[in-house]
């Protein structure tokens, strides 16, 4: 079990990374391909986007890194139900806005990676 917490603790990294540099190679790695991000829209319905529709607007926006802000990167907590299944809560900036993400991962073919990430922000002025 060790050896899959440092896994997973590996992947978190590669997507806080991939977060902070705007990097979609980096969050592919972390991100399955059938993955999704799902949120409570503004208007109180459930939003759901496709990783590769996330991959564009991250590859349209100016990343944290080349803003120069500084980083708040933290694994909550781990937890594992299985030997394929985990599920992390964690917390990024990319200021102004504060994530608190619920992040679910499998261990397909050997290799942990997120399936669902559900997330909550909140905005902030500088």
């Amino acid at each position: 079990m060790n050896s899959d917490v440092a896994a997973v603790e590996k992947v978190l990294q590669v997507y806080f990374d991939g977060l902070y540099e705007g990097d979609t190679k980096k969050l592919g790695e972390a991100f399955h391909p059938a993955s999704h991000l799902y949120s409570a829209g503004s208007d109180g319905k459930a939003a759901d986007l496709p990783r590769a529709e996330w991959f564009k607007a991250v590859e349209s926006r100016p990343s944290a890194k080349s803003k120069g802000s500084a980083r708040a990167d933290r694994i909550v907590s781990i937890d594992f139900s299985g030997p394929a299944t985990a599920i992390a809560k964690v917390e990024c900036q990319i200021p102004p806005r504060y994530f608190t993400d619920y992040l679910t991962l499998l261990k397909v073919d050997g290799r942990w990676q997120v399936i669902s990430k559900s997330f909550h922000t909140v905005t902030k002025d500088a």
